[in-house]
């Protein structure tokens, strides 16, 4: 029974809770299997759950149907059960599991009774099963129950047994990738005592489902299919993984539903051979409805799906046969019913057994439609509205047929004879199918055509009666070689569009590969694909690259949302690896699918793109967006092979540079501390004998020393700071002169023979700087200029302004510098074995150091070498507050 919603949930409900799912390892299925209904699968499921809870399991009964068995009902005490949600239909109240309270109470076992089951609309998931997969990508294990009537490849075998259409079940991989299985087993006498008993069903209930399904014979058979069903896990459990299969299985499917079957049976062969199986769709013309069921059914049941494109189906699949080693194909029949229009036609089995004589054909008889299906030939959107009339089409029609007569009266007058006539009418008959859609304007043009040719050009002129015997036939043959004609050139039409559309998809998709062989960068990567599936869908497109609720930074450009609550949708695809939205069995109510983009077991981003009609979701667009994601997926991992290149080099370079930078302190801090060392030790032991001068002046170089050491450690700080990007300023208004002044003074106290001029502005300059990191990069220029100056070391240190800047220049009248080191002085001790400009006692940071105050500054520094010798160092700093960093 269909029920419509007409308090459809809101969307926003449906997501609201999905922010919060735990990050744990699977959790772990188990299924308690039976034959049908009684058997005892939940008694034994609260049975293990009772074990469970004694050993300290925090178990919970996330959903049980509802018992009146006293038995039943003593194992649910003392377990702790999750409220049903309610959803309201009309005026019925439908009580339903609640998953998202089961993610948020997160654990270690949950109950979900029935998992066949098909939720009500409006529900996050359609079917129950989805719910079992959602707990378990949480990290929470799950028991389970299922009859074995709701295996889906098994559902035509127990319906021809019952006669009783399942429709609720359950896909295979399921079934085979649970962690355990337990059958649950008695005799079916003792369950047809305990039905005819009540302990199963109601009274009211007995006679209906004694008559129709809880019969000896059925149950009997069930047993059968249930016991050879477990034995299957168990024997294929038993297979090596490594032991190649001997048999591969071909299905073929088509839009009719009686592909089902042929479907379910072969996805029994391939188990029953523990064989692959690919199920093939030759695609002649668009895919419909019914291709993307069969297509969705045969992915379920674990079957690789092929799409070929051809006009000779069984030549397209006989030769896919021989070059993939098929030695098993499963094919459908029913009665034939176009004899009369195709008395000469080999029929599809017949002819793919001559294919293929070497190669098994399994023909799955099917009478059961009885001609309910029609197949159709156009189902799409698209193919509708162009077989639909239009008035541009009719009036194209009619005028050819004006044309056509009118040429047919000059021919008359000519007298070239009728069989010219006709011809001339046949020409507008097919030019109208040339450049109208659709075949329905040729058949009109046919008809028209002869209706024109019956009024106009025989006698009696202008009626539709004729005296000539022969003019019927005449008729006839007329409108059937002008419809031949029309049909032969609507379908080369067809077909010109199939590969027209076909090879713009391929050119399509070989443009996104080369374009996203050439970008680099997350952001250029989602620009890209985002552009070329708007150009294939004419649809809005998006890529998200990162989960939007992960933590981390999302850039702007993965914000742009094609429905309410994106994130979330979004969210649930990166955490289940697993299309949902529009057309799929996962917040079906949402007006946009979403592709995840997976390389091996790794979610690298979701595809959004929006589909508020699903005209979108045909099987073409469908497996379209499959593989853009797979080429997407590469373009994604091999940016991610790049970053973490790019980072271990970075790494490398920095490890590289830790270890130089070790060696020069050790090597700089050495020199230093052995003088004041060997200073102090002359002090301590020689005291006495040691004159006032003497003593002094091994004083002042234990001062320098320390002073030096003093700046070192300014500098290694200042450089860490430049590491970690901590370095901050403080500026404030400055008198140029004192800064200068300050750092003169201290020069000179270490190089007492230094020759130093100072040349400052006559008129007071203050800017805004921070004193203390200005005055050390004015004391490194300065020493940096006497160790290179020679044995009379002479520098000048001169102060100027401009318009915006104060200037500052130290020159030196050394040997200058190194063409070649220009460009690298500011980068740090340089990795080669030349020696850098400012390497003082080893160590070569200090021009670093000044090159990072002055660009906190918002300044800017430079060298370069005099005319007259020596070299030159400047640096500017703004006159105005232009801070790049602090205030």
């Amino acid at each position: 029974m269909i029920m419509e919603n007409e308090n459809r949930p809101d969307p926003d409900v449906l997501l609201k809770t999905l922010f919060g799912e735990n990050k744990r390892a699977p959790g772990k299925l188990k299924i308690f299997f039976g034959y049908a209904a009684g058997v005892g699968k939940t008694y034994a499921m609260l049975e293990d759950a009772q074990e469970r809870m004694k050993e300290g399991a925090d178990v919970l009964v996330g959903y049980v149907e509802p018992h009146t068995r006293p038995d039943t009902l003593r194992l649910l005490q003392g377990l702790t059960e999750i409220p049903p949600q309610n959803l309201i239909y009309k005026n019925l109240i439908l009580q339903e599991f609640d998953l998202d309270a089961a993610l948020a109470r997160q654990p270690d076992l949950i109950l979900v009774d029935e998992l066949a089951h098909t939720n009500a609309e409006g529900v996050r998931n359609k079917k129950r099963y989805q719910d079992v997969e959602e707990l378990l990508n949480a990290g929470i294990d799950v028991y389970t129950t299922v009859n074995v009537q709701h295996i889906e490849s098994l559902n035509d075998v127990v319906q021809k047994i019952t006669r009783i259409a399942i429709r609720e079940t359950v896909p295979d991989y399921i079934f085979d990738q649970a962690d355990k299985v337990k059958l649950i087993d008695i005799e079916s006498e003792e369950l047809l005592r305990r039905f005819e008993e009540g302990k199963i069903y109601k009274k009211d209930r007995v006679t209906v489902a004694r008559e129709n399904f809880f019969t000896l014979e059925n149950l009997n058979s069930l047993r059968e299919i249930a016991m050879r069903k477990a034995a299957d896990r168990i024997a294929r459990e038993g297979i090596h993984a490594e032991k190649p299969a001997s048999e591969k299985i071909l299905v073929c499917i088509g839009p009719s539903p009686s592909s089902a079957k042929c479907i379910r049976t072969a996805a029994r062969m391939a188990e029953s051979y523990h064989a692959p199986w690919v199920a093939v769709n030759v695609i002649t013309k668009v895919t419909d409805e019914g291709i993307r069921n069969n297509t969705a059914l045969a992915e379920r049941l674990g079957a690789k799906i092929v799409s070929l494109h051809g006009n000779d189906i069984a030549l397209s699949i006989s030769e896919y046969a021989k070059i993939t080693g098929v030695t098993s194909i499963v094919i459908g029949k029913r009665k034939r019913i176009d004899v009369i229009r195709n008395p000469f036609s080999t029929e599809f089995s017949d002819r793919l057994c001559s294919l293929l004589p070497d190669v098994e054909v399994h023909i799955i008889p099917d009478n059961s439609l009885r001609g309910a299906y029609k197949k159709e030939t156009k189902n799409t959107n698209n193919l509708k509205k162009r077989n639909a009339f239009s008035l541009r089409g009719i009036l194209f029609s009619a005028l050819m047929i004006s044309l056509a007569t009118g040429l047919s009266f000059l021919l008359q007058r000519l007298g070239l004879g009728d069989h010219n006539i006709i011809m001339a009418y046949i020409l507008s008959v097919v030019l109208v199918s040339r450049f109208t859609d659709g075949y329905r304007y040729g058949i009109f043009a046919s008809v028209i055509a002869v209706l024109c040719f019956n009024y106009f050009f025989t006698e009696p002129y202008f009626t539709l009666n004729t005296v000539n015997p022969t003019y019927p036939v005449t008729f006839l043959i007329m409108f059937l070689v002008s419809s031949i004609t029309s049909a032969i050139t609507g379908k080369v039409k067809e077909q010109a569009y199939s590969a027209v559309l076909r090879e713009k998809r391929t050119e399509m998709l070989y443009e996104i590969n080369n374009k996203l062989l050439v970008t680099r960068g997350d952001e250029n990567i989602r620009r890209v694909v985002a552009e070329y599936l708007v150009e294939v869908f004419n649809r809005t497109s998006i890529l998200y690259t990162e989960d939007p609720l992960s933590g981390r930074s999302v850039s702007p450009s993965q914000t742009a949302c094609l429905c309410n609550n994106e994130t979330a949708i979004v969210h649930w695809v990166f955490s289940n690896g697993k299309p949902a939205g529009a057309g799929t069995g996962t917040l079906s109510l949402f007006p946009a699918y979403y592709q995840p983009v997976l390389s091996q077991d790794r979610i690298l981003g979701v595809i959004g793109v929006s589909c508020p009609d699903q005209s979108l979701l045909n099987h073409d667009n469908i497996s379209f967006l499959g593989m853009t994601a797979s080429l997407v997926a590469l373009a994604l991992e091999r940016q991610l092979l790049s970053d973490k290149q790019h980072a271990m080099i970075l790494e490398t370079e920095k490890e590289k540079m830790r270890n130089d930078f070790l060696r020069g302190i050790s090597h700089d801090l050495r020199t230093p501390l052995t003088s004041i060392l060997g200073a102090s030790s002359v002090l301590l032991e020689n005291d006495t004998i040691l004159d006032s001068d003497t003593r002094y002046l091994l004083a002042a170089d234990i001062k320098c020393d320390t002073q030096w050491l003093i700046r070192m450690v300014e500098n290694v700080l200042s450089v860490t700071q430049i590491s970690d990007g901590t370095m901050k300023i403080n500026k404030k208004p400055e008198a140029v002169e004192e800064v200068v002044s300050e750092a003169v003074s201290i020069i000179k106290s270490h190089f007492n023979h230094l020759n130093i001029s100072v040349s400052v502005p006559d008129e007071l300059l203050v800017i805004p700087m921070d004193g203390t990191l200005v005055k050390q990069v004015l004391i490194n220029l300065i020493e940096n200029a006497v160790k290179y100056a020679g044995d009379n070391p002479a520098v000048e240190l001169k102060v100027s302004e401009n318009a915006d800047n104060a200037v500052f220049e130290i020159a030196d009248n050394g040997q200058g510098i190194p063409e070649e080191d220009i460009p690298h002085l500011f980068d740090g001790p340089l990795s080669d074995n030349r020696s850098s400009r400012d390497r003082s006692r080893g160590l070569g940071i200090g021009l670093v150091i000044c090159a990072a105050i002055v660009k906190a500054h918002s300044g800017i520094i430079d060298a370069r070498n005099r005319s007259t010798g020596g070299a030159i160092f400047r640096f500017q700093l703004p006159k105005q507050n232009r801070d790049a960093y602090g205030k």
